[in-house]
């Protein structure tokens, strides 16, 4: 009886999803005549294409795909290279080190890339700096970023602005950076800048003016999707810790 209870549930969401979608309607037959295997043949080819689509489930699956063969896109990158020594190529194994924090070589092909370009391009040189941030090598990274041209879209600005805080921050010069998380921390989407911007006041002995700022951290964090919350967990648990803190003092 329970197996029975089931499966004409099943049928029944099968059949509305396929009128609701406008489907077919030999689908109905299929789903109402063949009863579980009729939906296992409307779910494998009327709904799980349509899921394919989705953002959720492609972070899913290049995340299943990282983990069963990690080296995967580090792999072509290199065979792309070997083929062909060209600006894109050097920029998707840049791109592939990157990913795999390994900063240093990273840095090597953004700059392989940028010297095969005819005009220097504006977005390999943002990847140039942030592998030299990362790379501990905050001065250079600074100077690639002070010296590019505005791009026409703002965000793309911000994001700009905010690898030059975290430079600005390295080498030494807290007040250029607290200005730039000041002005981008409101615009950008996340958290990051209200997190750097919080973390360098607490570093200077201004808990107090970090308070705002972790606490719109956290209704950010309200609004994110559990992917969201969970490319930057760490980012959010810090968050949360340093602002129990705070409130408990």
């Amino acid at each position: 009886m329970p197996y029975i209870g089931l499966s004409i549930l099943v049928q029944i969401l099968c059949a509305v999803h396929c009128v609701r979608g406008g489907r077919n309607s030999m689908w109905l037959m299929v789903i109402i005549f063949l009863s579980i295997p009729g939906c296992l043949a409307y779910a494998f080819f009327e709904i799980l294409p349509g899921l394919s689509g989705r953002r959720e489930v492609r972070a899913v699956k290049a995340a299943a795909i990282r983990k069963l063969d990690p080296e995967r896109e580090l792999r072509a990158a290199r065979d792309a290279l070997e083929i062909a020594d060209t600006a894109a190529n050097r920029t998707d194994l840049g791109d592939a080190l990157a990913d795999k924090g390994d900063w240093t070589e990273a840095a090597v092909h953004y700059r392989g890339a940028i010297a095969k370009m005819p005009t220097p391009d504006r977005a390999t040189q943002v990847k140039l700096a942030r592998a030299l941030l990362e790379s501990r090598d905050a001065e250079a990274a600074c100077a690639i970023l002070e010296a590019l041209p505005d791009s026409a879209s703002m965000t793309e600005n911000d994001r700009t602005k905010l690898l030059l805080a975290r430079a600005h921050q390295e080498c030494g010069e807290a007040g250029k950076a607290l200005a730039f998380y000041a002005e981008i921390g409101p615009r950008l989407a996340g958290a990051e800048a209200q997190c750097r911007h919080a973390a360098l006041l607490i570093e200077q002995g201004r808990p107090r003016d970090a308070l705002p700022l972790l606490e719109e951290t956290e209704r950010r964090a309200r609004r994110l999707d559990r992917f969201e919350r969970a490319r930057d967990s760490d980012m959010y648990d810090w968050a949360a810790r340093m602002l129990s803190e705070l409130r408990r003092g």
